[in-house]
C-alpha cells in the first residue's frame, strides 16, 4: 500500500538563509526530515531509524514548490520513498527502522 505526504517548504525556512543566495534550494537534509517524518505518520508506533542503505537526490527543489512523499512498504521495518514536484523526480531512496518501545524516537 503506497502512503502520500503533500509538503511544501517555504521561503522563510531557517535552513534557507545563506544556502545559494539569489537561488535558494532547499538541503537534501530538510527533505529527508519531511520524508522521515512521513515514514512515523505512516507506521503510527515508536520507531527508531537504523539505516539508509540508498539515498538519491536528483533534481533540486526550490522553496514553495509542492513536493509529493511517496512510501511504499517493502519489507516489515524496511520503506522505500520517492519524492516528486508534478512528475519530476526529485528524490528517492530506502530508509530501514525497527520499532521501540520506550516512547522515544531518533533519527540517527
Amino acid at each position: 500500500m503506497t502512503y502520500e505526504r503533500i509538503v511544501t517548504i517555504g521561503t522563510d525556512h531557517p535552513s534557507l538563509a545563506g544556502h545559494f543566495p539569489g537561488h535558494p534550494v532547499v538541503p537534501g537534509v530538510v527533505m529527508l526530515g519531511e520524508i522521515m517524518e512521513a515514514v512515523r505518520q505512516r507506521v503510527r508506533s515508536n520507531i527508531v531509524f537504523v539505516a539508509m542503505p540508498t539515498a538519491k537526490f536528483l533534481s533540486p527543489l526550490t522553496p514553495g514548490e509542492t513536493l509529493v512523499i511517496l512510501l511504499e512498504q517493502d519489507a516489515e521495518e524496511s520503506v522505500y520513498f520517492t519524492c516528486q514536484v508534478g512528475s519530476r523526480l526529485v528524490a528517492k531512496g530506502c530508509l530501514h527502522y525497527r520499532h521501540t518501545s520506550h516512547g522515544a524516537e531518533d533519527s540517527q
